[in-house]
């Protein structure tokens, strides 16, 4: 499938599952910014008729209390009424009879309530028949006197009790458990059952009561109500609610949906992770391709000099002279050289593959191994009109380690100083060792062509190579380095490396000592 093709379906994927994502988050969103205004609107009604209530409340206890203390004043006394004559005569002689039949006395008649018109018209004095007529009329006439006088007198006594009342400190006004449990049934029958905490306060801000179970957690979302608005602003109270388990009570609408938002973030990641796996498998795959046709380009080449020799060592027509005899066995042994350089690197590609190295390890002597290395390469190195400096400084300089794997990977590090070396220039490598009571350190460090900064990351990859423009005579297939962590990470090791692009490049290893 072509790379482009790819990225199409992943496009058209990513963007779907987003969308998707998105559509959930936006539903949720809307149905807890529905709820909350669903839970606000109840609670400010729940707040409002609380402080209704409260009102009725007090007007109600005041208008008993002054009831109750008329009526035991008024059975104190004794009625007196005048009788139509002009006489007075005392109130129990007297029975007025109604039409429905009922008999009102006639303390009844003066502190009845309700209107003139509805005044029973038909009433019948029983003392005396012959007068009924003028006695309704005067009767009549008391009482809508009597009604007008003791209106006037309800009106200013509720006045009189309302002011005396908003005259005393809210905490004697207000019965706070009877508010609390006000609260708890306003609340309850507009389908809000949470906890609570309240708080009231005078219209100064002076706090007055605060319920026993306060706490400040929810107090972000506050709702406040005035108790008492029709007395002066100075005698106002208000009351304070906030609810701690706001945010549970506004997201226990939408839990069904919290697991599909679960499983839309899992397909996402998921989605992710394969499409990041099938990039760098195809890239690995496009590396591996490059890396065997590279190969077989590589090896044709010694084998056709290789198979020509033998051509021409087989052919009669050809004059075996001792010089030529040397040449061929000189271009044989150079490109058999060069096979089994190609070899080996094949089988360095081999062992990334395996779970596990299988080493012939040995107590071998670090100073003298590096030496022998530098003295390999010392006439590489002078060819180019430099030299290998050596600084032994390791006293204790043991290792436990695979032979020919571990000098392996020193022998890169040393061959990619003389590969990337700077072209007409000379070429200086700089070997040191040093350790301390735990490690075993060396560095080699050259003044080659060096690395930038951002390759440098990326030079322990496999098959990674770092670009040198328009040179080619620097060949490889990116698995030197990397072969060189593999062993070094095998053999419980560290290897960093600092580079300065145009001033050179150092490797540092750290390896552990031998404990006895």
């Amino acid at each position: 499938m072509k790379k482009t093709t790819i990225w199409i379906i992943a496009t058209v994927m990513g963007f779907s599952f987003l969308a998707l994502l998105f559509l959930q988050l936006k539903y949720i969103e809307e149905m807890v910014q529905m709820k909350k205004e669903q839970f606000d609107e109840s609670v400010k009604s729940a707040l409002y008729r609380v402080s209704r209530n409260l009102e009725l409340n007090e007007t109600r206890r005041y208008l008993e209390k002054d009831v109750n203390e008329t009526e035991r004043r008024a059975y104190k006394k004794d009625s007196v009424s005048s009788d139509l004559n002009g006489t007075i005569q005392h109130a129990h002689q007297y029975a007025v009879a109604g039409k429905d039949g009922t008999i009102y006395s006639s303390f009844e008649l003066k502190t009845i309530t309700t209107k003139p018109a509805s005044i029973p018209k038909a009433m019948i004095l029983h003392s005396d028949k012959n007068t009924i007529s003028e006695a309704s009329k005067s009767m009549q006439e008391k009482v809508k006197n009597r009604y007008i006088y003791e209106k006037a007198l309800l009106e200013e006594v509720i006045y009189s009790i309302l002011y005396t009342a908003s005259e005393k400190p809210l905490k004697e006004r207000i019965n706070f458990k009877l508010l609390d449990s006000d609260l708890k049934v306003e609340l309850s029958s507009r389908g809000i059952d949470i906890p609570y905490h309240f708080t009231v306060s005078a219209q100064d801000g002076r706090e007055v009561y605060r319920c026993p179970e306060y706490s400040s957690k929810g107090e972000k979302y506050m709702y406040q109500q005035v108790l008492f608005p029709n007395d002066q602003a100075a005698k106002m109270g208000v009351v304070r609610i906030h609810f701690p388990d706001m945010s549970s009570y506004l997201f226990s609408g939408i839990r069904f949906m919290i697991p599909s938002v679960i499983f839309t973030l899992v397909l996402l990641v998921t989605f992710v992770i394969t499409l990041i796996l099938v990039f760098r498998q195809k890239k690995l795959s496009e590396i591996k391709n490059d890396f065997i046709n590279n190969m077989t380009h590589e090896l044709k080449t010694p084998i056709a000099s290789i198979s020509l020799a033998a051509q021409m060592l087989n052919d009669e027509s050809v004059t075996k002279s001792p010089s030529m005899m040397n040449h061929l066995g000189t271009v044989i042994n150079d490109e058999s050289k060069r096979l089994r350089f190609l070899v080996e690197k094949v089988l360095q590609m081999s062992m990334f593959d395996r779970k596990k190295a299988v080493f012939k390890k040995k107590e071998l002597d670090l100073n003298e191994m590096l030496e022998s290395i530098a003295s390999t390469f010392s006439l590489r190195v002078e060819h180019t009109g430099g030299k290998i400096y050596t600084e032994i400084e390791a006293v204790d300089s043991a290792l436990y380690v695979d032979e020919v794997h571990f000098q392996n990977a020193i022998t890169n590090l040393m061959d990619n100083a003389v590969k990337y070396r700077k072209a007409d220039k000379p070429l200086d490598i700089y070997i040191r060792t040093w350790n301390d009571d735990e490690h075993l350190y060396f560095s080699i460090r050259d003044t080659g062509m060096g690395i930038k900064k951002d390759n440098l990351k990326k030079i322990f990859d496999k098959f990674y190579r770092v670009h040198t423009g328009n040179r080619h005579d620097a060949k490889g297939f990116g698995l030197g380095l990397a072969y060189v962590k593999k062993i070094i990470d095998l053999h419980d090791g560290e290897i960093k490396v600092e580079s300065d692009y145009g001033k050179g490049t150092k490797f540092t290893v750290k390896l552990p000592v031998i404990k006895s």
